[in-house]
């Protein structure tokens, strides 16, 4: 009869347990790396889309209506703001992905959540990225969550941001396109 050596035998199927439960949790691990890329990149859209609004002169106004003449010699044509008229908004979201290159994704280790944070500030100051991770991978990922959410939800967006609001953020990512379900209590960055 051959030696045995204790626990051998049983190291095979402990292992395999093992492996089951780790595979097991990786797809609740998948699905939340999924949402907080989407929540992420749908909470930087907004900020980067509401930044670019603010940039523009509130004084600068774009013609809106029907550029017909009326009968009685007259056009229906009525001046807006332009910084959140639909034409700015549109060409706003058909550039906006660009900026995810100057953010990189944050490890919260206590949640293990991840969020997306500027690593080059709007105004040249010196921003904190301490455990912050800036590689072609984040950004490729930001970016492409950031075009998917704005080809989507472009309606929404430029429903929401056509008129001033406050929390446009939470309503949006949160309320309004479930992006962000589990991040109501995401503090709101100031960029």
């Amino acid at each position: 009869m051959r030696g045995r050596v204790p626990g051998v035998c049983g190291a095979p199927g402990m292992l395999l347990g093992l492996a089951l439960a780790l595979a097991s949790l990786l797809p609740v691990a998948g699905a939340r790396r999924s949402q907080d890329l989407h929540c992420g990149a749908c909470r930087a859209l907004v900020d980067e889309l509401e930044w670019e609004i603010a940039q523009v002169d509130p004084r600068k106004t774009i013609q809106m209506g029907s550029f017909r003449i009326n009968p009685d010699g007259s056009q229906s044509v009525v001046e807006v703001p332009y910084a959140r008229s639909e034409a700015h908004l549109t060409e706003l979201l058909e550039r906006v992905c660009e900026k995810m290159k100057e953010y990189g994704e944050k490890l919260d280790p206590a949640t293990q959540r991840k969020s997306y944070v500027r690593v080059i500030s709007h105004d040249g100051t010196k921003m904190d990225l301490s455990g912050v991770k800036f590689d072609g991978d984040v950004i490729n990922s930001l970016k492409f969550a950031c075009e998917s959410i704005a080809e989507e939800y472009e309606d929404e967006l430029i429903e929401f941001l056509s008129h001033e609001a406050d929390n446009v953020k939470d309503r949006l990512c949160s309320k309004r396109t479930d992006l962000c379900d589990h991040a109501l209590h995401i503090p709101h960055d100031e960029l």
